[in-house]
Order: structure tokens, then sequence, then C-alpha cells
């Protein structure tokens, strides 16, 4: 019950909840607010058994008229978005508790690591040298389940400032009158605010968005993270980090990401990379009025009157007036660009290179230093020269992807004006052969005014835009861009097409190329498809011992479900981090993580030490996507937080492994996947009306009216399952708890297991094997939020088919079954019996969540009979049925 929360974040909750209420009845009137603690009242009675309360909600939302459905669905919306916010500020308070009190556990992740290290005997030298070797880098991606707009995020971190200075300071009454009304304010703003976007955001929008995570959170979490990390290698290896350590980077795929997302052009990923360095000279200028400010100081070294030039009574702030003039200049250079102006300001002042900014701030660094002024060298200006380490001058790296066929569709239209035939009809030792030749060959493959005006070699929109995006990246620095990742990789020709396209574009400094395998028959030949590129002699000269793989996870899941995919994706880990070795090639995993289990969603320091050991070796990268970001990134003392994580879960697997598995491990797993995924595509694929109950009993089909992101929900315009994107194919089954991603299969596949008698088995495993556990965990996070009575609801409600029905029933207990299985595996009564947190936090939300969801049921009944007896495009319940959505996916948070 409530009861056992926090008291401190209970008290939040409550102070939230009463101020909502005191909202509405200003804004809504006092019947409304009358109805919501009714419903609110009778969803308590229903989280608490009570059969009759949950008959009198359904009554009740039967008897609304459509007017006034939606203050209802907004009000529990904002009722879980703020339990939200005060769970996210708790986060906050109980990390300061801890910095405050030597005898609770310190909330720095990396603290008692260190002390593991040391009794492991781990040398201080090995430590160093892998802190100094850390390259750990997040990949912020758009994916559409961020389903807050951003005027509202604004509104909810004014809230969370509100509720610390509550806790921090010793206000006076006044002061507290104050700030509550300023709580009363921000609340009712977002209370007359509209909870949806008008409009879908377009990508330059989705990049803008991670620009304000980096500006408002990541560019102070930063610092203070490497400040403590520097503290934490003095006591442990007596010594300091180097100044250049930027052991966590930034990369983005917003206005990059072109698979799938024909907004994604060209035009739209140079505007972005231009936006990105504007915004990072930017803030950069801002640092260094700042900093000017600060640095008053009259001694400084020889080095530094020599660079100056004259003698000046603050040479500090002297010397970097030129800098900040340039950074100034660097804004508007980039602002014409922007602006499609010629520019007529000297190129040669614009700051094109890190290292031009770097430079005057490590030498008046030195400077301080020589003066014996350590303690101002190490105050802003250090923290400027971290920022300037891992945020560079483009701010973001832009990672661009493409699907595979756009390539050899490129390739092909070469081919075919030289004469030569159609490239994708040719066997892959054809291509392979040819594709080396010409990358090998000194000669150009096409006449330069073809390469330059693509147009004139093939009329296909789509490969003149795949030319266009490559001569948009040969005019870009080296350092504004990052991987080029080849969705739906499958053969090395794959990888070898890029290379040639980016050779006839000129670009001097090729993107380093990610093949990502992604469905299960990809993920299985992955292996081999490296292992003949290293092979090729010209190719293992051309990567220079360094090589990246991306790992997918939607896509696998949803093709194979999240036992089978999973077990996939720990196989081709291992086998790649083998061939590598076998090769003396660093390799880098990078992992396609989503917010939900199905896409690869886990506590952070939990899925990076359940991977294969060796297979981080001091080096990785992670996207981090849609609503993720936020929770992790969204507040300064959480991001921090995270970034502690990343760097002790790194550090951990690769200073610490874990075990290799048993071979009985291995072949229990091949065994239980095989049958996992039989049973999987047996329901998905097999079943006749599989397709026709996801359509009628989710929403899957209404997802598409929310203007989540600037991609469309489909690959293609038509199709079934194979064609829906993976994160809306989660979204629509979350939406009514039915979570069937994330166990169909995987329940089948332990019980069949528990029914042959290998408890003990599973028990070892358990026990001793953190993949295992970790997928065991998982599991049980996604059950504890699913539920078979909801699930149940919706399709009672939308259909009177008995062949769904009768695939309702399956389904339910299927799911009934995967719930007694992971009981009996782990052998306790209940779920979350070892998670008190997240038990806690779900029968919190249960009253909120339950009438959204009997709402949404309703709202999906009467849109679907507006569409069908009047031809509209538009119905009177739209809005609050999106409204619905947005408010179940914040209850629950990892949605997609």
């Amino acid at each position: 019950m409530v009861q056992q929360i926090d008291a401190p974040l209970r008290d939040d909750v409550r102070l939230l909840g009463n101020l909502l209420g005191e909202t509405l009845k200003e804004h809504a009137g006092q019947d409304l607010f009358n109805q919501i603690e009714q419903i609110r009242a009778l969803a308590k009675g229903a989280r608490d058994g009570n059969i009759e309360a949950e008959k009198q909600l359904e009554q009740l939302f039967l008897s609304l008229e459509d007017d006034e459905i939606l203050p209802l669905t907004r009000a529990f919306s904002h009722f879980l978005n703020f339990a939200n916010i005060a769970e996210q500020y708790h986060v906050v308070r109980n990390r300061r508790q801890a910095e405050s009190d030597d005898s609770m556990l310190s909330p720095n992740a990396l603290e008692p690591l260190f002390e593991k290290f040391k009794q492991k005997k781990i040398s201080s030298t090995e430590l160093y040298q892998q802190i100094c070797q850390l390259n750990i880098e997040l990949v912020l991606t758009a994916h559409p389940t961020e389903v807050s707009r951003r005027t509202l995020i604004q509104k909810y971190d004014g809230i969370n400032d509100c509720l610390s200075t509550f806790d921090q300071q010793k206000l006076t009454p006044k002061q507290r009158k104050r700030v509550l009304d300023e709580l009363k304010q921000l609340i009712s703003s977002a209370w007359q605010t509209d909870e949806i976007r008008q409009h879908r955001p377009t990508p330059v929008d989705e990049a803008k968005w991670g620009f304000t995570t980096i500006e408002q959170s990541l560019w102070h979490a930063v610092p203070q993270f490497i400040r403590g990390l520097d503290e934490l290698t003095q006591q442990h290896c007596d010594k300091s980090l180097p100044l250049e350590i930027a052991p966590i980077r930034f990369a983005s795929w917003m206005g990059g990401d072109r698979d799938g997302n024909p907004n994604v052009t060209h035009q739209v990923t140079q505007e972005v990379l231009w936006l990105s360095r504007w915004k990072a000279a930017d803030l950069y200028l801002r640092d260094i009025e700042d900093l000017r400010w600060e640095l008053s100081v009259q001694s400084c070294s020889e080095e530094l009157k020599t660079a100056l030039g004259y003698d000046h009574p603050e040479p500090y702030r002297e010397y970097l007036r030129a800098t900040r003039q340039r950074l100034r200049l660097t804004c508007d250079w980039l602002a014409h660009q922007l602006q499609g102006k010629f520019s007529e300001l000297d190129p040669s002042q614009v700051i094109h290179h890190k290292n031009e900014l770097l430079e005057p701030l490590l030498l008046c660094y030195r400077s301080l230093m020589d003066c014996n002024l350590a303690e101002i060298a190490n105050g802003r200006l250090l923290d400027f020269i971290y920022r300037v380490n891992c945020f560079g001058i483009e701010l973001l790296r832009l990672d661009i992807r493409q699907e595979s066929g756009r390539h050899r569709q490129a390739i092909s239209a070469i081919t075919e004006y030289l004469g030569l035939g159609n490239f994708e009809t040719w066997t892959e030792s054809a291509k392979q052969n040819f594709l080396l030749q010409e990358l090998q060959s000194k000669r150009p493959l096409l006449p330069k005014h073809l390469k330059e005006s693509p147009q004139s070699l093939i009329e296909h929109p789509d490969v003149q835009e795949v030319f266009s995006t490559m001569l948009t990246l040969a005019k870009q620095p080296q350092s504004a861009l990052g991987a080029y990742i080849i969705s739906m990789a499958e053969y090395p020709s794959d990888v070898l097409s890029v290379l040639l396209l980016q050779k006839e574009a000129g670009i001097q400094h090729p993107l380093r190329i990610v093949p990502l395998f992604e469905t299960l028959k990809d993920l299985d030949g992955a292996a081999d498809t490296m292992q003949t590129l290293f092979n090729m002699h010209w190719y293992k000269q051309h990567i220079q011992g360094k090589h990246e793989v991306m790992i997918g996870y939607s896509d696998s899941a949803k093709d194979a479900g999240f036992m089978s995919a999973n077990w996939a994706q720990y196989r081709a880990q291992e086998q790649l981090t083998a061939i590598a070795k076998q090769h003396a090639v660093q390799l880098t995993l990078f992992h396609g993580r989503g917010g939900s289990i199905s896409r690869g969603g886990a506590p952070t320091q939990q899925a990076l030490f359940s991977q294969p050991p060796g297979s981080i070796s001091g080096s990785i990268r992670v996207t981090e996507q849609g609503e993720m970001i936020r929770f992790k990134f969204g507040l300064q003392q959480i991001a921090q937080q995270n970034l502690e994580i990343y760097a002790a879960a790194t550090l951990e697997a690769t200073l610490l492994p874990p075990p290799e598995p048993k071979q009985a491990w291995r072949d229990l797993m091949d065994r239980m996947t095989e049958h996992s995924v039989q049973v999987y595509r047996g329901t998905v694929r097999e079943n006749p009306h599989f397709v026709q109950y996801l359509r009628t009993v989710t929403p899957e089909l209404e997802l598409q009216m929310l203007p989540l992101g600037s991609r469309p929900a489909k690959r293609k315009v038509s199709g079934g399952i194979e064609s829906l994107r993976a994160i809306p194919w989660v979204f629509a089954w979350t939406q009514i708890r039915l979570m069937l991603p994330a166990w169909l299969g995987t329940g089948a596949a332990l019980n069949q297991v528990m029914q042959q008698g290998e408890k003990s088995a599973l028990d070892e495993m358990l026990a001793e094997w953190p993949y295992f556990q970790t997928l065991i965990d998982m599991l049980e996070m996604v059950l504890s939020k699913s539920d078979r009575h909801i699930a149940l609801y919706y399709e009672a409600h939308l259909t009177d088919d008995e062949n769904l029905k009768a695939l309702g029933v399956e389904l339910r207990q299927r799911l009934q079954d995967a719930v007694n299985t992971l009981l009996a595996v782990k052998g306790e009564s209940k779920l979350l019996s070892s998670n008190d947190v997240l038990d806690q936090a779900m029968k919190v939300r249960k009253p909120y969540l339950l009438p959204l969801h009997l709402l949404q049921a309703e709202l999906m009944k009467r849109r679907r009979e507006y569409l069908a007896n009047r031809q509209v495009e538009n119905t009177p319940v739209d809005h609050a049925l999106m409204v619905s959505i947005a408010g179940i996916a914040a209850g629950l948070r990892n949605t997609g």
C-alpha cells in the first residue's frame, strides 16, 4: 500500500495530487472534481479486488457523453505524470542524503566497485590504465516513445525544482508560500496546456529536443561526473586523470537516421549538423563569458605572456578575448549557413576543430598551475576543458543510418550506367570481387559531372537521395560525423558497397561502417560475415585494427520472441568477440537498446555485466531511446548518476568479467529457445486470426494518430506484422497490458524444462550466470506490469468475433502460465518479492491507470463506430483517446 512508500515520496505525491485537485476545482468545476474522486475511490476498490467497484466504473464510463471524457483522461494522465516527477525527484533526494550521511551506501556506483577491485587484487596500475582507456559512447535516438511535449517537460522540470527548494532549504513562511504559489502556477499551467502535439515533429525538431537534453542537464553533469571519477582515481591509484580524459561521449541519430523515414533527407542532415555546431558554439560562448569574469587574475606564466605578446594587468581575460571573438564569429557564420545566406565573414576565423578551442584553455590551465593557483585552474576552467573533450565543437556526433537495400540499389544504378548489368542480381562472390576491385582502383568509377548531379544518373528519387547524402557527408568536418550504420545488413558486400559509395563521393575521411545485424537469421550469420571481411587483405588494412558491429534488439525480438532473440544476441556477441580476437581487431559492440525488455531494456549495470565475457573491453556504444533519455538524463543529478553507472558497468565487465557459461547451460538455452521460437511464431505468424486480434483489441491502428515521432509507423504502407515497426508493436500490447512480445514463447520454454524435471539446472543458472539472472529479472519486471483482467476488458469491449475471443482466452492463459512458471522457477509466491520499489510504484499507479484503460477501451469503441457509420476522418473522441495513450505510457514508463 501507499503507506509503505518512503514518507517524503508519499508526501510529494500527495502534495502534487492535492494541488492538481485544487486546480481542477478552480478551472474545471466542483462537479468534475467530485467525479474524479468517485472514480479514484472505485479504482482503489477494484485494485483491492472489489469486483462490484469495477462494474460501477464501467457503468459510469458507458453513461458519459463524448465531451465529458476528455477532462477525465487528462486528469488521470496528469496524476501519473506527477507521480513520475515525485519518484524522479526522490532519486535525487536519496542521492543527496547518502552524500551527507556516511552511514548510508554511496549513491556513486563507482565507489563500491573500486573497493571491490582492491579486494580482487586489481592493481592500481591496471585500474588507472583501464579508466584512461574507457570509451563509452551514448547515442541519443528519437524513436517515437517520448509522448510528452517539450513545453510540458519544461513545466515538469519547474515542478521538480520546487520540490527541491522545499527539501533543501530552511524556508521562512513567506518563502515557503512563494514556492507553493509557483508550484500551483506550474500545475495550473500544465492543466491549461494541451498534452498532445498538434503536428508530428520534424527530424529537426527531434534534434533540437536532443540538444535541449545536453543544455539542461548533461552540460553540467559531465564535468561533475569526471571530477568524481578523478577523486576516486586519486584515492585508489595515487594519480590524477589526464586533462584530455573523455570516458563518455555522446552521439545522435536525430537527423541522420533515414532508415524507413523519408523525412530525413540530405538537406535535413545538413541543417542538423549546422544546428548542432551552432548550439555547441553558443554554449561555449556563454561559458567563456563566465570564465573571463572569473579569471581576473594578474599572475601568469612566461608562456602566457609570450602568447599574449604584450603586458596586460588581466592577462587571462585579455588572452581569451580572441577565443571569445572566434566563438561569436562561428555562431554568426553557422547562423548564415542555416539561413541560406552568403556570409562575408572570414571563414579562417571560424572554429573548425576542437583543438582550436582547447589549446588556449590548456595554456591558461598550465599558467595557473605554474603560478601555484591550482584552486582557480581546477574551477570553471577545468569544467570547460572537460566539456570540450566530451562534446567537441559538434556537441553530438551525428551517425548516419540507411537500409542495406538502398545501397544495393545505388550500386546497381552505377553498374547499369556502365553497361555491366544489374548488381543486385549478381552472386555474393561477384559483388565482393567487383567492389574490392573498384575500392582498390585509383581511377574514379563515374565521371565528375555525374557524381555531382546524381539526378542525371538515374531518375529514381531513392537512389538520388543516397548519392546526395554521400555528397553532403563529403562536405562535413570529420569530427561532426560518427558511424555509418547499415540496417538489415546481411552480407559482406553490404559493407563494401557503402565504402565504395563514400569513395565515389570524395569523402576524405570515410565514416566507419557499422553493420547492424537485426533478425534472428542475420544475428546467426553475423560471425561468418565479419570473418569473410576480416579475411580480405584490403579490408583488414583499411580498418587499421578497429571495428564496430551493432546488435539489434527490436527486430530480432519481433521476429523470434524475447528469449530466442536474447540468446541469439548473446551468441552473436560471443562469436564476434572470438573472431575479432583471432584477427587482432579491437571490437566495439554497439547495442541498439530501447526501453522495453523486448527491445533490450534493462538496468544498465545489470545489462552490461550480463554480456558475454570479453565482449566489453573498455569500449561500448549504446543507444538511449525515446522516453528513456528523459528518465535517465532529464535532471542533472540523475544524469550524473547514470554516467557513473555506465562507467562502473563498463569497468566491471572489463576487469572482472562474468564467468564463461557451462556447456550444459548453453545446451539448455539452445533447447529452450528452439521451443520458444516455435511457440512464438506458431502464434504470431501461423494463427490466421492473430493480426486481426492485434488490430481489433489493441490500439495499434489508433497509435498512428498520435504524432509521436517524425517517422511513419510502418516501413511499408501495407503489410502485416513483418511491416510493423518494432516500437508500435511493443507499444500496442503494452497499452492493453498484455505485454505479449516479452513473454510469448519464453514462459512456455521455461515451463517445458520444469516439466522435464530440470529445475536444478535452472537454479544453478540463476545462481551463477549473470546473463540468465538478467533474463529472468526482466521477464519478472514485465510480467508484473501485465494484467489479464484489463486485457480481457478491452477484448470484451471491442469484439464479438468468436475466433478472436478464442485467441484471447488462449493468450491470457499463456500469460498466466508464464507467471506461474516464473514463480516456480524463482521459488516465490508473488511477483516482485525482491523488488519492493517497483512493486509499490505499480500499486500507487493502479488507481490512476485502471480508469485510463477502461476509458481508452470505450474511446476506441466509440471512434470505430464513428468511422464505420459516418465515413469521417476525425472524430469527437480522437483527442481524449490520444491523451489516454499518452497517460498509460507515462504510467508504465518503459513502453517502447
